[in-house]
């Protein structure tokens, strides 16, 4: 599903593997301790050492930080990996308060946020078409380099507010890359089952998201920048086809037809919102999991908000959870336990006996992690 990223080494190989977990906020607290439970219970798995640290809005509402800097110092020279699990963000500014993910995303310059949203045939969803999308966002600029302010206008004397959106050419030539290499890395996957019995029977595709028609400068640079990425190196790439769709058209196409894309690299604003509604194809978000990758760290974290309104009701969904820790896996060069990891989750939404309730189900948190750990 992802190629996998140089692992960190801070002990020797017989150490343990040591994970951060950074549960935050609502259910958060929930699901990460979830993954960590189906981690352990790998058959045959690596050991893990795994470190609890702090982060989130209620966090901020204690202490008056909602990053400490004990937890990015922590990350950066004692960990190997790390799971985050979701933060209460407020819609309005709160004083002093920066969302955590993002800065953590910087910190660690984890530059590509990967989202694989994958079908898997069940009765609890007769209706779901079939896909196997890789989404792969661009995680440090766009418009997420928060970077606003309120002016008065001279005219009317009322408040216009402004925004700076920052795409930059090294930021934008890394996360192509890092898309066009998954592509390979899914092909040779693929090649590995019979072809008829591939869902995906094209070319390796990358498909470049973009608003360049109106955004002639930002999304400009980026159009060309990803593009130049095969140009540049024609034959590493030639098995790769190559395409473009404007957001709009691609949100539309995606719902239409999400049978079309393969792997999809967007900037960060385009690529949080196809990724999110992409998870309605799916059946839920709190099945879909994501990656925050850099070149040599990887922290995996479900799709998922906070969820305030069922937080602490023993009802949020794990599977997104677990999946990303599957990711965290993956990435770090652990592919044949991230598989079953994998094979065991797709068996509980196989069989749909066993759900949360934003499946369909009435089973609890506790009871889904039991029926992936028996598939393990």
């Amino acid at each position: 599903m992802a190629s996998s990223i140089i692992r960190r080494t801070l002990t020797t190989s017989n150490s343990p593997i040591r994970i951060g977990l950074i549960p935050a906020d609502g259910i958060g607290r929930e699901v990460i301790p979830a993954a960590q439970r189906v981690l352990e219970s790998l058959p045959g798995g690596p050991t893990f050492d795994f470190i609890h640290l702090d982060a989130g809005f209620e966090h901020f509402q204690k202490t008056g930080t909602a990053l400490p800097q004990k937890t990015i110092d922590t990350l950066k020279h004692e960990c190997h990996g790390a799971l985050f699990g979701a933060v209460s963000s407020p819609s309005h500014k709160v004083a002093g308060y920066s969302s955590p993910i993002v800065a953590l995303r910087k910190h660690l310059d984890l530059y590509a946020n990967v989202r694989p949203v994958v079908s898997v045939p069940s009765a609890a969803t007769p209706y779901q078409k079939q896909l196997d999308m890789l989404i792969i966002r661009e995680n440090t600029e766009c418009l997420y380099i928060k970077s606003e302010r309120i002016e008065k206008d001279p005219k009317t004397g009322l408040k216009v507010a402004y925004a700076d959106r920052k795409i930059s050419e090294e930021a934008s030539r890394r996360v192509g890359t890092m898309a066009f290499n998954m592509a390979l890395t899914r092909q040779t996957l693929r090649e590995q089952v019979p072809t008829k019995d591939r869902f995906w029977k094209h070319n390796p595709r990358v498909t470049i998201v973009h608003k360049s028609n109106v955004l002639s400068i930002t999304d400009g640079l980026w159009r060309e920048t990803v593009r130049a990425v095969k140009e540049n190196n024609a034959t590493k790439y030639q098995s790769v086809d190559m395409e473009e769709q404007l957001v709009d058209s691609m949100v539309y196409r995606m719902f239409r037809e999400p049978e079309a894309f393969d792997v999809v690299v967007a900037p960060n604003l385009y690529g949080d919102i196809i990724s999110d509604g992409a998870a309605a194809l799916v059946g839920s978000l709190g099945v879909v999991p994501s990656a925050n990758v850099g070149d040599s760290f990887v922290m995996g974290e479900p799709v998922h908000g906070s969820a305030p309104d069922i937080a602490g009701k023993k009802i949020a969904n794990p599977i997104a959870a677990i999946r990303s820790a599957g990711l965290l896996l993956e990435h770090m060069g652990y592919a044949t336990h991230a598989m079953t990891l994998y094979n065991a989750v797709n068996s509980v939404l196989s069989e749909a006996k066993i759900l949360t309730p934003d499946l369909g189900g009435k089973s609890s948190t506790d009871e889904v992690v039991e029926a992936v750990l028996k598939g393990l």
